[in-house]
């Protein structure tokens, strides 16, 4: 079969199409004919080099998460049946911890992610696989599984609820985007910001309530306190110096969820107001398969539209890449194994 591969890392440069065995269901396993996967910046920065679990000894390795398609084979024990349209939780806990026997499972102490969705196949445990109803496309349930999910468990963690308002940093990515749109779903108002107008127009279009056209941090704080005030919670999956900003936008008692780290891996904060004024920064990290659930009910219900910013043939998975790392795109960028 074909796979989309990493053989060097370090840049868009080191994804190849490459051929693989096809492989083969085991016990409680399933084979997915993938039809759409997504591609996240966890992938980017795995093809940067920066993940701890792939080196140069790994590879040609196979990354993809966000697995939609329509199982092929089952092995014994399998809970789902050739022909099942399906979407993957790509979450891996051990089913031993605390956070297994109670929750929440993304907190397992084990806890990985799937990896193997850009190829024509991928193996699969079947528990993971969720239905998907006729009326939901796999290209927009491949963009639920990383992006749509940890902004509602983000959304979650910060208790959002209707008439709050939410600041969001870098709001035109896979995760931004999403967050504005699920903002919208529970009725919360929404401060969205890039350094592009063409993006915020088109963020205006999902719902965003409010928008910033700026990169500055103190630019953009000067601006939402003035035009909006303090909001009620920050969803930030920038972290850097937007964790400070984050803070400085929030009300007394707030929460800021952070999810990622692509505007840095510290941050530093003002420590006297942040005590002072009772706020709250929390981690946030995916989320659970009964989330993942939910999503795909709202999707089906017709209350979220998921935006695809653009989709690719597997032999384009380069492209997609590139795109990602160009920071160009608008939405979730979706590879289509089986388009070609």
């Amino acid at each position: 079969m074909r796979t989309a591969a990493f053989t060097e890392l370090g840049d868009p440069d080191g994804v190849e199409t490459v051929e693989r065995q096809e492989p083969e269901p085991g016990d409680d396993e399933a084979i997915v004919d993938v039809r759409a996967c997504s591609v996240n910046r966890h992938d980017l920065w795995i093809l940067e080099g920066e993940s701890p679990l792939v080196n140069e000894s790994t590879l040609p390795f196979v990354s993809g998460l966000d697995v939609a398609g329509v199982v092929a084979e089952t092995g014994d024990g399998a809970s789902v049946d050739k022909g099942d349209r399906v979407l993957l939780c790509p979450n891996q806990t051990c089913g031993e911890c605390e956070f297994c026997r109670e929750g929440p499972e993304n907190m397992c102490q084990s806890f990985m992610l799937y990896h193997g969705g850009f190829a024509e196949s991928a193996a699969v445990d079947a528990s993971r696989l969720i239905a998907l109803p006729d009326d939901v496309g796999f290209t927009e349930a491949s963009t639920l599984p990383t992006a749509y999910l940890t902004a509602w468990h983000m959304l979650r963690k910060t208790d959002v609820t209707a008439g709050d308002t939410v600041f969001v940093p870098g709001a035109t990515g896979g995760v931004g985007v999403a967050t504005i749109q699920l903002c919208d779903v529970v009725g919360a108002r929404t401060v969205g910001t890039s350094t592009s107008e063409e993006k915020l127009s088109r963020l205006r279009d999902v719902g965003c309530d409010h928008t910033v056209e700026s990169g500055d941090v103190d630019e953009i704080k000067k601006e939402v306190r003035s035009s909006v005030g303090r909001v009620d919670a920050t969803v930030n999956h920038l972290a850097g110096e937007f964790t400070q900003l984050g803070l400085e936008v929030t009300k007394r008692g707030g929460t800021q969820a952070i999810c990622g780290r692509t505007a840095g891996a510290t941050s530093e904060i003002f420590a006297p107001k942040f005590f002072l004024h009772q706020q709250e920064i929390v981690g946030s990290t995916m989320g659970t398969q009964p989330e993942l659930e939910n999503l795909v009910r709202l999707v089906a219900d017709g209350k979220l539209e998921p935006v695809v910013g653009a989709t690719y043939t597997l032999e384009e998975t380069r492209q997609a890449f590139a795109d990602m790392d160009d920071r160009d795109a608008f939405g979730k960028l979706v590879v289509e194994p089986q388009s070609a």
